[in-house]
C-alpha cells in the first residue's frame, strides 16, 4: 500500500499527489512512468512520473480527472493508500548538451516537463518553455518552469493570460529567429502531432512523449504498440519518447479512440483535444 502524503488540488479537475514509494523514487528519472491501480479491483493506469525526493522516498504524480478510475483516485484525500504502484518504467528522456532545446507542453503535460527541463538545465543548455492551456484557470506550472527555463512562453486559448491561441505560433517564431538544437513536446496526441509537422519543415530533431493505451507497462500486452517509421515499437519498453517526425500520429490516435465509439474512421478524427485547441 503507497500513502498519499500531499493533495494539491492544482486547477478543475488537475490534481497533484505526492506518494510514499521509496523503491520507485530511488531509481526515477525524467521521462518515467509508473503504473498505478487505485484498489485491488481496480485498472491499471499509467502516470508520469513529475517528480521525487530520493532522500525523503517519495514520488509526485500529477492527473487529469477524466475517467473512472482517475475519478476513483481524485475521490482519495492525504492519509488513504493506492494498492498498487508499479516503477519507473519507460526509457528515460535523453539527457544531454545539445545547446538551446524548446520544451513544448500542454495542459496537465505540463507536469511531466519539469523534470525535463530541470535535467536539461543542469546538463548546460539553454532551455525555452512554450506552455498551453485553455484558460489562465486551468492553468499551472509557470513558475516551476521559470528556475529552469531562461524563458517562459504562455498560451491560452481564451487569452485570459500571456498569449491567445495555439502554441504554434510562438513555436514557429522562435524556430524563424533562433538557432534551435532541440524540441522536445509532450501533450495530447494531435497536438504532438502538429507540432512535430512543425519543427519538420525547419529540420529540428524533435522528441514526443507517447501516450497510447496501455495495461501492463512492461511490452507483454502489446496494447501500446505505435508505429515509428516502418517499426512496431511499444511504448512502455520502446519508449515513450520516440522520434516525432517518425511516428504515425494517424495511427496512433485511431488507437487510442478504440473504445470511445467517437471516430468512425482515422481520416475523419478528430478527438475533444482537437476541438478544444
Amino acid at each position: 500500500m503507497y500513502e498519499i502524503l500531499l493533495r494539491e488540488d492544482l486547477v478543475p479537475n488537475i490534481h497533484l499527489y505526492k506518494l510514499a514509494a521509496p523503491g520507485v523514487a530511488r531509481k526515477a528519472q525524467p521521462g518515467q512512468f509508473i503504473i498505478v491501480r487505485v484498489d485491488e479491483k481496480g485498472e491499471r493506469i499509467p502516470l508520469t512520473i513529475a517528480d521525487w525526493g530520493r532522500e525523503e522516498g517519495n514520488i509526485t504524480i500529477v492527473f487529469n480527472e477524466v475517467g473512472r478510475t482517475t475519478h476513483k483516485l481524485a475521490a482519495l484525500k492525504e492519509g488513504d493508500f493506492i494498492a498498487n504502484v508499479v516503477g519507473p518504467l519507460g526509457l528515460p528522456t535523453h539527457i544531454d548538451k545539445f545547446g538551446t532545446v524548446v520544451c513544448v507542453a500542454a495542459g496537465y503535460a505540463i507536469a511531466a516537463m519539469a523534470p525535463i527541463a530541470r535535467a536539461l538545465k543542469e546538463a548546460g543548455n539553454r532551455v525555452i518553455s512554450i506552455i498551453r492551456a485553455p484558460s489562465k484557470e486551468t492553468l499551472f506550472g509557470e513558475e516551476r518552469l521559470k528556475e529552469f527555463s531562461e524563458e517562459v512562453t504562455v498560451v491560452t486559448g481564451d487569452g485570459s493570460y500571456g498569449r491567445e491561441g495555439f502554441l504554434l505560433k510562438p513555436l514557429k517564431e522562435l524556430l524563424e529567429n533562433e538557432v534551435v538544437d532541440r524540441v522536445i513536446v509532450i501533450g495530447p496526441a494531435c497536438v504532438m502531432k502538429l507540432v512535430a509537422g512543425t519543427t519538420r519543415l525547419f529540420g529540428v530533431k524533435t522528441t514526443a512523449s507517447l501516450n497510447p493505451i496501455m495495461v501492463d507497462g512492461t511490452g507483454m500486452c502489446g496494447c501500446c504498440r505505435v508505429m515509428v517509421g516502418e517499426e512496431t515499437k511499444f511504448a512502455c519498453v520502446d519508449g515513450p519518447e520516440f522520434d516525432a517526425h517518425e511516428v504515425n500520429w494517424d495511427w496512433l490516435m485511431a488507437r487510442r479512440c478504440t473504445y470511445s465509439g467517437a471516430m468512425p474512421s482515422v481520416t475523419q478524427y478528430q478527438c475533444r483535444y482537437c476541438a478544444q485547441w
